[in-house]
């Protein structure tokens, strides 16, 4: 069973700094690609970020690119999305997901085939 478990959320003040993790089991973790996906109040789930299988290959969305560094340990099973300059829009619940291959084909939330429960991000002062 693919289980998928984020952690590290929190309330941060804006231009603060969070390190999110998303500890995979039940597949081979170093043979697919994973991402982050956001969902604000009030609105529909964003893609934010992707790592291919081996690491190497990075995507980001344009909102957080430059802020946001995604990474991946395959021998630890995890995954991290390490956020900075954070800022109120910002504030979502974040997702861990496995996507259905080694590498990612399109900036967006389609090939994504199971999901975390989320951890709450929110920047506030």
């Amino acid at each position: 069973e693919v289980q998928l478990v984020e952690s590290g959320g929190g309330l941060v003040q804006p231009g603060g700094s969070l390190r999110l993790s998303c500890a995979a089991s039940g597949f081979i973790f170093g043979s697919y690609a994973m991402g982050w996906v956001r969902q604000a109040p009030g609105k529909g789930l964003e893609w934010v970020s992707a790592i291919y299988s081996g690491g190497a290959s990075t995507m980001y969305a344009d909102s957080v690119k430059g802020r946001f560094t995604i990474s991946r340990d395959n021998a630890k099973n995890t995954l991290y999305l390490q956020m900075n300059s954070l800022k109120p829009e910002d504030t979502a619940v974040y997702y861990c997901a496995k996507y259905r291959g080694p590498a990612v084909v399109l900036a967006t939330i389609q090939g994504y085939d199971h999901w975390g429960q989320g951890t709450q991000v929110t920047v506030s002062s």
